[in-house]
This record gives C-alpha cells, sequence and structure tokens, in this order.
C-alpha cells in the first residue's frame, strides 16, 4: 500500500543495498523514493495498521467460549457476545483486520 511508504525521510530504514534500482527495491517488498539526498531511497514500509473486529458473518465464527456462557465472561476472554442467531456460537473470536 502506498501509506505504507508515507515515512519522514530521516526515519527511513535502509533496505537494500547501494545503488540498488527501483525496480529492484520494490521486488524486495520495499519501498524506493530518490527525491531527498543523503537518506535511504530504498527503505522499509511502515508495517501495517491491523484492528481487531467481531466478524458480521455468523457462520464464520470460531467459538471462543461454551453453552451458557454469560456476556461479561465471554467480553473478559477479549472476545465478541451475540446472542443470535440460533446455532453459532454467540461467544466468538474477534478477526484481524488492515486498516
Amino acid at each position: 500500500a502506498k501509506c505504507q511508504c508515507k515515512v519522514v525521510p530521516r526515519e527511513r530504514t535502509n533496505c537494500g543495498y547501494p545503488g540498488i534500482s527501483a525496480v529492484e527495491c520494490k521486488k524486495i517488498g520495499c519501498c524506493f523514493n530518490a527525491s531527498v539526498p543523503s537518506v535511504p531511497w530504498c527503505y522499509s514500509p511502515k508495517p501495517k495498521k491491523v484492528k481487531k473486529v467481531c466478524p458480521n458473518d455468523p457462520y464464520t465464527r470460531i467459538n471462543c467460549g461454551f453453552p451458557g456462557i454469560k456476556p461479561k465472561e465471554c467480553t473478559r476472554r477479549g472476545c465478541c457476545f451475540r446472542a443470535h442467531p440460533a446455532g453459532v456460537p454467540w461467544c466468538f473470536y474477534r478477526r484481524v483486520m488492515e486498516e
């Protein structure tokens, strides 16, 4: 993602070798920007931002509790609680999603 390459020049971490081409740099998963002299032009991208969300599709839920678990006990485990629909876990794990 382009936004992962928006790194302040002085905070860039070198991610290649001297004289690396833009093509080679991108091939190894790094960012390339030659607009600022005397800082790394091939540099590491920012880590992806992730957040944990409760999945919307009830049929993809992965059980995080047991039959009859109370909402408070479920959320204490860091899980999601939704008492519907029938036949699927009501206490279930969060999913990691890229922001």
